[in-house]
């Protein structure tokens, strides 16, 4: 029968478990335990590295309940916060192939839950809304919390009685034009509209509703987001968008740029960077960049000429 020493392994009270007592391979020394790390006391060599329990704290049953850690996060992006329940159809949870009754049975489930899934009408609004967010922030290849943003801000406009007399798909794509101007992300309202279910004048007057309503603290429009899309249309120095960009940034500072379209603005301030160059582009190449009249460019350009005499 075979036998082994009895002291061949101890006991190390640092880390809970049972470690191997023999030297160290590398260079024969002893081994020392820190915080259930095994080292070397001579040459340094980590043995084995301590295994971290990412598994957070246990929970028992006289503790608080709402702690536990059970099922997928909730989210602002369902009209249930993700709380639905998804049934089935061909197979059970471990992948085996259900009879034809037993489809049968799921498919008439199927049928009844999704008949009662929305108790409300409004609740039903707050759906088709969410997904027309989820839809639309996918076709802008914005970010999940952007997303998380503006299905909060849909249901905060719901909550105020905004979508009364307005159509849910306007409300929607107001609500992540929103969400945009507040975060100062480079999307236009055209942008916007391009891929909402309803028109440029819709996704305005949502916008303006939120705006008026709400009182959301959205902050002035810079010019200089706009300005590359617009230089990368013309061959142009790289003197010239950096100058433009500079008159972008001082304008902004100034508030100078209040009010006015921000792609017009950095249009303008295009314009006035180019001029000192040979060759430069025309008031109407610039305009057609930029998606503006000529007017526009005109007037944003003087308003900055205007403030650059008066800053000399």
């Amino acid at each position: 029968m075979a036998s082994s020493d009895i002291y061949e392994h101890g006991f190390d009270e640092s880390s809970g478990r049972t470690i191997a007592a023999d030297a160290c391979p590398e260079c024969g020394g002893s081994l020392d335990t820190d915080g259930g790390e095994i080292a070397c006391r001579d040459c340094n060599v980590v043995i084995e590295s301590c295994r971290l329990d990412r598994r957070g704290p246990r929970i028992f049953s006289e503790d608080d309940t709402s702690k536990a850690r059970t099922g997928a996060p909730l989210t602002e992006a369902r009209h249930d916060r993700g709380l639905s329940t998804e049934i089935g159809y061909r197979t059970d949870a471990n992948g085996n192939t259900l009879s034809a009754k037993k489809q049968r049975q799921l498919n008439r489930l199927r049928r009844e839950h999704s008949r009662a899934r929305w108790r409300s009408k409004a609740e039903r609004n707050l759906a088709t809304g969410l997904s027309e967010i989820a839809r639309i922030t996918a076709d802008l290849e914005l970010t999940d919390s952007l997303q998380e943003q503006a299905s909060s801000l849909f249901r905060t406009a719901q909550d105020n009685d905004l979508l009364v007399g307005r159509s849910v798909e306007s409300i929607a794509a107001a609500s992540v034009y929103a969400t945009c101007r507040l975060n100062e992300t480079t999307r236009t309202l055209n942008e916007v509209a391009a891929v909402a279910s309803v028109g440029n004048e819709r996704v305005e007057n949502g916008y303006r509703t939120l705006n008026a309503e709400l009182e959301l603290p959205v902050p002035p429009q810079s010019p200089v987001p706009s300005l590359p899309s617009i230089t990368a249309e013309f061959d142009l120095p790289a003197e010239v968008e950096q100058q433009a960009r500079e008159l972008a940034a001082s304008a902004h500072e100034n508030g100078i740029n209040s009010g006015t379209h921000p792609a017009g603005f950095a249009a303008a301030c295009l314009t006035v960077a180019a001029g000192s160059f040979t060759d430069p582009p025309t008031q109407l190449a610039i305009a057609d960049a930029a998606d503006v009249s000529t007017a526009t460019v005109r007037s944003h350009r003087d308003r900055l000429t205007a403030f650059l005499a008066e800053s000399e």
